[in-house]
């Protein structure tokens, strides 16, 4: 659950004594914003399946200056920043499947619902690529035929496709891959619903910042285990 808040004493602990009182439980909490006042938190909570999504809203939305920007479900707890090395050495112990291992890794690490390496036209580089993406690895979760939008970025961005899924994109500068999250829309395991009130919120800046860093430092362990010949192609 994303929560835009005031960013003062004791806003934190409203929202937690009001999660409480409508039954949810917090399994953690991610700041991803202070800025002029407000904060964003990501609440990772559970609740029972009495506790319909618009209780929570409701209840959230009495509380003065707090804006639930998104809600959606996620098949793993997000991990914390410090994961993120655990699994560049998960990467670096074994770079021949480096890659593969780093895609699987992704979406626990920022809440997608799946995520997937892309290979694109070679001249992709501030145009659209002239060819379809080819999917070389997904992870689970990801559906058979993922429609990722025509995407070839200079750095690291985020986008919305028109079935409302929300990307972020970060390429490799090797051999025209692109590594690709998503979140919310029709396909995935996490995929939300308008009956129950949940909605997944875009990728927030310091996601796609999280995901940027943490793909420049798996392409420099992974050197030329990057060759088109190493990746492993999808199943």
């Amino acid at each position: 659950m994303r929560v835009e808040l005031p960013d003062r004493p004791g806003s934190l602990g409203q929202v937690a004594r009001t999660l409480g009182v409508v039954g949810a439980d917090i399994v953690s909490v991610i700041v991803l914003e202070r800025s002029q006042g407000r904060a964003v938190d990501d609440f990772t909570v559970v609740w029972p399946a009495s506790a319909l999504v618009g209780r929570i809203l409701v209840g959230l939305g009495a509380v003065p200056g707090v804006r639930v920007v998104g809600v959606w479900r996620c098949t793993e707890l997000p991990a914390p920043i410090g994961r993120d090395v655990a699994l560049l050495g998960q990467v670096a112990a074994d770079a021949g499947r480096g890659l593969a291992t780093l895609v699987d890794g992704i979406p626990g690490l920022v809440a997608a619902d799946w995520a997937a390496v892309t290979s694109v036209d070679p001249a992709w580089a501030g145009a659209p690529a002239s060819a379809p993406l080819t999917v070389r690895y997904a992870s689970w979760g990801a559906p058979l035929a993922p429609a990722i939008p025509d995407i070839a970025p200079l750095r690291p961005r985020a986008v919305t496709s028109a079935d409302g899924t929300h990307y972020v994109a970060v390429p490799l500068q090797k051999a025209g891959l692109v590594l690709v999250a998503a979140r919310g829309g029709p396909d995935g395991p996490g995929r939300t619903s308008a009956a129950d009130g949940a909605i997944a919120p875009p990728f927030h800046a310091s996601e796609v910042d999280r995901m940027g860093q943490l793909v420049n430092a798996a392409v420099l362990v992974l050197g030329d285990h990057l060759a088109p010949t190493e990746i492993v192609e999808a199943a």
